[in-house]
């Protein structure tokens, strides 16, 4: 189990930059920020195309729907709302330091090519 995913950075990333030119276009004097927007709007409908490699759709075809344990999902459900589920710490802190250490390497790799 993995905690964190870079599927959520990303969109975190698209998301910061999406803010940052809706503040670029606040700040900017009304005639400006019209046609800023409108430039925006283009852009956001203007679409991009996609595709898939071979592999992806391999791999996406290839998972099962039992990709959890619903039986388990079930029973932590219950346990929380009864109050009574508990956070093994030890646990979460080591999945945080395993997902960190991936992290910098992943880093360290990109910047050394």
């Amino acid at each position: 189990m993995k905690i964190g995913n870079n599927a959520d950075l990303a969109s975190t990333l698209s998301h910061t930059a999406a803010a940052k030119q809706q503040a670029k276009v606040a700040a900017t004097p009304a005639p400006a920020a019209e046609t800023a927007a409108r430039s925006a709007a283009k852009a956001g409908n203007a679409g991009v195309p996609v595709t898939l490699s071979e592999n992806v759709l391999t791999a996406a075809l290839g998972r099962s729907a039992t990709d959890f344990n619903a039986e388990k999902v079930a029973a932590v459900k219950s346990a929380i709302e009864k109050g009574s589920f508990r956070v093994n710490a030890e646990a979460v802190a080591d999945k945080m330091l395993e997902n960190a250490a991936e992290t910098l390497s992943y880093a360290q790799a990109r910047r050394s090519h």
